[in-house]
């Protein structure tokens, strides 16, 4: 085996090829046995032969370690990636367990804060304002969708260089700063949702009760005077109630609010608001 003076090390050209084959790369060859490890491994082979291609039966060994089981989120797998090339051109060989050991520890966390900030967060708010803006005919609402993707590229892009540079003291401090984004990013999704609904959902009861001469609206009359846009936020309350039902799924929830908007409409319940 080679001892850690014994590998070449990493230049910014092993750098840069193994963070392009990563960011067009990651889900090449994805398998139900191990999930994203093919991928993995031809995202780091450049760094790898750089390594250790003059003793293949090293290179044999590390390449065999690294196809173990590996599956997290593709927005953040570049850090477990910049975090691996550092331990092994610090260490060389003698990281192997090391690698293992983070690769297993960081896969995880790092699969439910990247889906669920990168996936989904970020999309349902740069995604409902750009739904917005096209309802409106502003044009720029497809721009600023883009934007984001390509934005997001291009943190992705950066990930590697940054973990390679911080190496083992990213292991203790990045979760932390993680958590801390999600948590700003949820809450800024909540905001933006929660003032969308009103202006985007345009829902009213039109039925007026009439007592003798006098009519009595119930939308204007009673439900503005407790809470304006009521209406709105109860079917959004009411879609996301029965989105987290065991049997019902978003197709079988859009079925149940169209069926039920007829009805309610031909009963003269509900209405199209201004």
């Amino acid at each position: 085996m080679m001892n850690s003076s014994e590998h070449k090390q990493l230049t910014d050209k092993d750098l840069r090829r193994v963070n392009l084959r990563y960011m067009f790369g990651g889900q090449l060859g994805w398998n139900y046995e191990r999930m994203m490890n093919v991928a993995y491994v031809h995202a780091i082979l450049p760094a790898m032969s750089a390594m250790y291609g003059e003793d293949p039966e090293v290179l044999r060994d590390m390449l065999q370690m690294e196809m173990q089981f590996y599956n997290t989120s593709p927005f953040l797998s570049a850090i477990i990636t910049g975090i691996d090339l550092s331990l092994q051109n610090e260490s060389g060989t003698q990281s192997k367990d090391a690698v293992a050991a983070i690769k297993t520890g960081l896969m995880g966390p790092f699969a439910a804060v990247g889906d669920s900030l990168f996936g989904a967060v970020i999309p349902t708010i740069f995604g409902s304002l750009a739904a917005y803006m096209g309802i409106k005919g502003n044009p720029v609402g497809v721009l600023l969708w883009l934007l984001a993707a390509v934005v997001i590229l291009g943190l992705r892009y950066f990930e590697l260089p940054l973990a390679y540079r911080e190496g083992k003291k990213l292991v203790s401090n990045v979760g932390n700063l993680l958590n801390n984004l999600t948590d700003a990013a949820t809450l800024m999704g909540v905001l933006v949702i929660g003032g969308l609904i009103p202006t985007v959902v345009k829902v009213v009861v039109p039925f007026k009760l009439t007592i003798g001469k006098k009519a009595l609206s119930i939308q204007t009359d009673m439900l503005d005077q407790i809470l304006p846009a009521i209406v709105p936020i109860a079917l959004v309350a009411l879609a996301y109630w029965l989105l987290g039902r065991k049997h019902l799924n978003s197709t079988r929830v859009i079925w149940i609010f169209l069926l039920g908007s007829i009805v309610l409409y031909s009963l003269k319940l509900l209405a199209v608001g201004a």
